[in-house]
């Protein structure tokens, strides 16, 4: 189907604390608005309750925004996405309820996408005029690395993919996170933690990095464990700010490389194994700049879109939604959203 040919796709995306709406036709993007509610920080942590409130407050009016930013009216939508799960339920629901009743006021039909899904999905979208902006095609091999998952998948098709290793425990971005907090970082970790770093030496200290963990799974409990021990054995205890800047930096640079080498050496073994020699990556972590510079050390194509279509938005579930069979009007009025796992209507 030609890009003119295409239908034009309103996603939305509410699967944790960001209130996401786009609108693509075909594999192009038009808009991608998304609205950080920046309140969790002040917890640690997302509250879901607080995301719930705030989607309901936010959803329309991202939506008008995204319609507005891509020059487009209600009237030129062919076809209604939202993320289904897996997420907060809570929040899924407020944007399970606003695409329903989108589509439901148009008769127009519903895309329900699986949040996973579109990670992967966000290498189907053209994002620039280089030839390394261009959608990737299966098959290739993706690593998906975010707050709540982290998995290496095989993708042969644009529909769906099979995991070859998932993490046993703490998803990579979860990680970032609490090993941010005990050093003292505000939410979200990932990039303070980040930016600490820079001034630290990652040979420093030495984390373990998931070497006895079998097959292409991850582990990041006793990387968690290790940083935590360290720092009392330093003499931080419970206050990382007994511990002077240079020190936390070290700890910083040296957690981060124990991350990203656990995901890099995942990576290098299942191309190995698979003899694929194109990788892509989505996910929050995607976003993580070492991480993006050991991958490209592995000497095959990599394919790694913007920060803004590895975290959490809606571009990615309308890319998802082009390869899925929508549910006409009124099926999709039963349609309900789900934590884990997968679930239909």
């Amino acid at each position: 189907m030609s890009a003119a040919a295409a239908p034009t796709i309103l996603a939305i995306e509410t699967s944790c604390d960001d209130t996401c709406a786009a609108v693509v036709t075909g594999d192009q993007i038009r808009s991608n608005v998304i609205s950080s509610q920046g309140i969790h920080d002040r917890y640690g942590g997302v509250v879901p309750e607080v995301a719930s409130r705030h989607h309901l407050e936010l959803a329309n009016v991202v939506v008008d925004d995204a319609l507005a930013r891509a020059g487009a009216t209600l009237d030129d939508v062919d076809l209604v996405a939202v993320t289904q799960g897996p997420g907060l339920v809570g929040a899924l629901l407020v944007g399970v309820a606003t695409a329903k009743a989108i589509a439901a006021a148009r008769g127009l039909p519903l895309a329900s996408v699986d949040h996973l899904q579109g990670h992967v999905a966000a290498n189907f979208l053209t994002t620039g005029d280089g030839p390394e902006d261009k959608p990737l095609e299966p098959p290739f091999l993706c690593l998906i690395a975010s707050g709540g998952h982290t998995f290496l998948a095989n993708v042969t098709e644009h529909d769906g993919f099979t995991v070859l290793g998932r993490t046993l425990d703490d998803a990579a971005g979860e990680a970032f996170d609490k090993g941010a907090r005990m050093l003292g970082l505000p939410y979200p970790g990932g990039p303070h933690l980040e930016k600490l770093a820079r001034d630290g030496d990652p040979s420093a200290f030495t984390f373990p990095t998931g070497r006895g963990v079998s097959g292409l799974d991850f582990s990041f409990a006793g990387l968690k464990t290790a940083l935590l021990y360290k720092i009392r054995d330093l003499g931080g205890g419970s206050d990382p700010s007994a511990l002077d800047d240079a020190t936390r930096a070290n700890l910083a640079a040296a957690y981060q490389h124990a991350i990203v080498e656990s995901l890099a050496r995942r990576c290098e073994q299942a191309l190995a194994q698979s003899g694929t020699d194109r990788l892509a990556v989505g996910g929050g972590v995607a976003a993580n700049g070492p991480l993006r510079d050991r991958l490209a050390t592995l000497g095959v194509t990599l394919k790694v879109p913007p920060r803004a279509l590895c975290t959490d938005n809606a571009a990615m579930i309308a890319s998802a939604a082009r390869f899925v069979p929508p549910h006409p009007f009124p099926e999709y009025l039963a349609m309900d959203a789900y934590a884990t796992g997968e679930r239909g209507l």
